[in-house]
Formats: C-alpha cells, sequence, structure tokens
C-alpha cells in the first residue's frame, strides 16, 4: 500500500490536482487491525518518517470485507507518524 498515489477526483481545479498529487508521492501509510482491538488503524506519515513505523506496535493485515465493516461501523482510528 505503501507508495500508492490514488488519483485525485476530477472535478478539483488543475492546479489543487497537481498539488494533492505531489503531497501523495510523499506520504507513506500502513493500514491494519489493532493488536489490542478490532478497530482499523490507518498510519500515515511522510516518507521521511518511515523508519519510525518500525517502532510502532504491529497491524494485523485486514481484508476488504473487515475494511468496509469498520468503515461502517466507523471503527476507524487515523495515526500521524511524525
Amino acid at each position: 500500500m505503501a507508495g500508492m498515489t490514488p488519483a485525485p477526483p476530477p472535478d478539483l481545479p488543475p492546479d489543487l490536482a497537481r498539488q494533492l498529487d505531489a503531497l501523495g508521492g510523499q506520504l507513506v501509510w500502513r493500514v491494519g487491525k489493532d493488536e489490542a482491538s478490532e478497530d482499523v488503524v490507518v498510519r500515515l506519515g511522510y516518507a521521511s518518517a518511515t523508519p519510525r513505523f518500525a517502532h510502532l506496535p504491529r497491524l494485523r493485515s485486514v481484508g476488504d470485507a473487515e475494511l468496509q465493516a469498520a468503515l461502517t461501523e466507523d471503527r476507524i482510528v487515523i495515526e500521524w507518524v511524525d
């Protein structure tokens, strides 16, 4: 997942779309289930923070159905890694 940059929505002004695309290229993320709960955790940070991801508690892999259920049930936790 890290390093993949989704395309911005087509209805954005071209300048904003370019800026978001550039920002997306500088971000890394991990998605998985927290070992201590059933929440799905999205860890997000700049590429320069990549080494710090290794010092955080491990995330279990999560399938598409589990991710969709977590979204529906509002069990998503966003963590910024700096």
